[in-house]
């Protein structure tokens, strides 16, 4: 008998399921949560199911309804094979320096913390907090504060810090070694 990853119970038959961009071997009940993995006998590559496509669950179908057959539609049109994109590979992360970029960019426009909040109809509080640098901006405010200052708040906007990384092996992974500093 297997374990089931998420609430530990133990079962026959374990469902192979993507959930948050993982995938997890889960019980039936728990299944529900997260996409169908399944494998095809002639390659090794894998297809994740919308549910859509065959699923009798209830929970199946109707993430199939909201949205899922869209996704996969999306990915045919992409080339061919291949794997279904989730949610997270079309996620843009926020810099790093994302609280200097804003208040560089404010000050550089000659508004103050309040007139700024004002024009993106936000509080000046919370323009406040995002250039101290104790609150991310959510995808609604980055947008704002993009247009409004001609800014760009996103990870892959700076070509400077992918260029600090200069180990790794000769396949292009990194390991622990090439990342710690040693303190001797």
């Amino acid at each position: 008998m297997v374990q089931c990853e998420m609430c530990g119970k133990e079962t026959n038959s374990p469902n192979t399921v993507k959930i948050e961009g993982a995938e997890l071997q889960v019980c039936d009940e728990c299944a529900e949560f997260g996409t169908e993995v399944k494998t095809q006998q002639s390659s090794t590559s894998t297809k994740y199911s919308t549910g859509s496509s065959g699923s009798s669950s209830s929970s199946g179908s109707t993430s199939g309804s909201t949205g899922g057959a869209s996704g996969s539609s999306s990915s045919r049109s992409s080339g061919g094979g291949g794997r279904r994109r989730d949610m997270f590979d079309e996620m843009d992360e926020v810099a790093q320096d994302y609280d200097n970029r804003i208040r560089s960019a404010r000050e550089s426009a000659g508004l103050s913390q309040e007139d700024l909040a004002k024009k993106l109809n936000e509080k000046a509080s919370l323009i406040r907090k995002l250039e101290h640098g104790e609150v991310l901006p959510s995808d609604d405010v980055q947008r704002k504060l993009e247009r409004e200052l001609g800014i760009d708040l996103s990870a892959g906007s700076t070509p400077d810090e992918d260029t600090e990384w200069e180990g790794g092996s000769a396949s292009g992974e990194y390991t622990l070694g090439d990342v710690v500093e040693r303190k001797d």
